[in-house]
This record gives C-alpha cells, structure tokens and sequence, in this order.
C-alpha cells in the first residue's frame, strides 16, 4: 500500500475528467448528447486499448463471463453519462458537478433495496442531509420552469444531473456484482465497448454535422476520459477506497476554477451552501463505509482458523 500514491492518481483522475467535461461544455449545447456520449465512449478506447496492450492484459482483458452483466452495466452507464452530459450542456459547470456528488447517496438507498443492505438511522440521516442540500442547489433553477425557454432548459438541466446521479448509483451497484467475476481492466474496457455500441442507438434521430473545432474537443474529451478512467483504476492498487475516495471533492474546487476563467460562472451563495451539504454528507457517508468494512474485515480474521 503507497496511500501517497494513490491519492496522488485519484487527484489527477478528478482532473482529467474536469478537463473532460470542460471540453464537452466548450464543445456547445446545440450538439446531441448521444453524438456527444458516442465520440466520448470511442475515444476513450484509444489509451484503455494502449495501456492494456502495455501492460499485456488485452486478451485477458477480452476474456469474460459475464456479457449479459456488462451489457446491463453499459446501458444504465450510457444513460447516466447521456443525462449528466445533457445537464451539463445547460448547467454551469460547478453546479453540473456539485449536483453530480448525489450518486453515492442514491447508492446508499439502491443498495437498501435492491441488495437489502442494512442501513441504520446514522446513514439516513446523511442521505437525507445530502438530498437537502441537491435540492438546495437545484432550486433555483427548477424554479425556473415557470419562465421562459431559457429557464425551462437550465430545469430541464438540473434534473437531467440528478437523473443522471440515479443511474449513476444503480451503475456503481451493478459494478459491484461484475468484480466478483470479473476484472477489473474487462470492466472498463466492455463498458467503453458496450457504450459505444448503444450511443449509436441515437444516430438515426439526428446527429449534428461538426466543425473541425467542435470535433477536436469531443475527441480530447473522450481520450481524457478514458485516460482519467485508468487513473481512478490504478488509484485503487496503492490506498483503500475510503482513503481515496473523499478526493473526489477536489473537483469541485477545479470546477469552479475552470468555470469562471472559461465560461464566467460565478457560484451563488445558494449553490455553495447547498454543495457543502452534500459533500458533508458524502463524506459521512464514506467514513461510515470504511467503519463498516473495517468491522467486516475484523470479524472475518476472528472467524478464520487459525494454523
């Protein structure tokens, strides 16, 4: 374990994938987010297949035993990536990721029900604190439905994210079945393969022509993607998840950096309180996991023969 390491890698994943949705926004919102979602999804194959060739896991890679999983895995990701890159388009940037930070709280309350994990009082009271404050940071803007065009488009944003943030939790739930199966490398490399493949779906409800600038971008977009994809993967192998994890809020800092040298956002009083609140809660929320974990792995020691 080299936790330095690991969070060093975690740090550049947040920002690699910053910069990918900086050049997804850059690209403009007249573009369709299934075009958006397919060249995000090929080109991220480009430095996933490089890095497995390199490291001489691509056959392995290719091997699986599962292919119904990753199917079901690809569709509910492509979705989730369509509906948080649709959001995107219509969001400021800090709040397309602040809103973004809901996904390991809905996790919780799949996991409750789809897996019949027990959930005690001090986690639900973390969801619900994280809830408040999505609500908090989308109000203003679902507030906004009983405007003009404008405004129905930034609602219409909003909860796309946190649909987005839905599926992104029911994707986390079904990765956690295909590793027990599965590696990690024939994980990532189907669901940028299975992605790919069901983008396409939206080809024939009208994709955009694109100007050589627009297509530089969502190239960029999707090698960085798959670039930041690696680096979350290889975090992993030097510090446990916990210790990583909280990392992730780092994004928002770099959010709001980049929003305003490139786009003017400037964050409101509302959309900073309401994002305290759900990283508080997600912090929690991870804290409480690694507490969890550490118990599950003490009460395995105690239970395994010893000699």
């Amino acid at each position: 374990m080299r936790p330095l390491r690991g969070i060093g890698l975690k740090v550049l994943s947040v920002l690699v994938f910053v910069c990918m949705s900086t050049f997804i926004k850059a690209a403009g919102n007249e573009i369709p987010t299934g075009q958006i979602t397919f060249y995000r999804s090929v080109f991220a194959i480009i430095p996933i297949v490089i890095f497995l060739v390199w490291r001489g896991q691509l056959r392995t890679a290719l091997h699986t035993r599962d292919p119904i999983g990753h199917l079901l895995r690809g569709f509910v990701g492509i979705l989730a990536m369509s509906c948080g890159f649709y959001g995107l388009q219509h969001l400021p940037l800090p709040e397309a990721i602040a809103i973004g930070y809901a996904m390991p709280i809905f996790a919780v309350i799949f996991a409750a029900v789809f897996l019949k994990e027990t959930v005690r009082l001090f986690r639900w009271t973390a969801v619900g604190i994280g809830l408040v404050g999505v609500i908090v940071i989308s109000w203003p803007r679902l507030t906004l439905l009983r405007s003009g065009d404008m405004g129905a488009g930034e609602a219409a944003g909003a909860l796309a994210v946190i649909l987005s943030a839905c599926l992104g939790a029911i994707a986390m739930i079904l990765v956690r079945k295909l590793v027990h199966a599965e590696r990690t490398q024939t994980i990532v490399l189907y669901f940028s393969l299975s992605a790919s493949v069901f983008s396409l779906v939206s080809l024939p409800f009208g994709w955009e022509p694109l100007s050589m600038r627009a297509f530089l971008l969502l190239m960029a977009a999707g090698i960085c993607g798959g670039i930041a994809q690696l680096l979350l993967t290889e975090s992993y192998r030097f510090a446990d998840m916990s210790t990583i994890a909280p990392f992730e809020y780092t994004s928002i800092v770099l959010g709001l950096g980049f929003g305003y040298a490139l786009f003017g956002d400037v964050p409101t009083p509302t959309m900073l309180a309401g994002t305290a609140l759900v990283i508080s809660a997600g912090i929690v929320i991870i804290l409480r996991e690694h507490r969890l974990g550490l118990k599950r792995r003490g009460a395995r020691k105690l239970m395994t023969p010893q000699g």
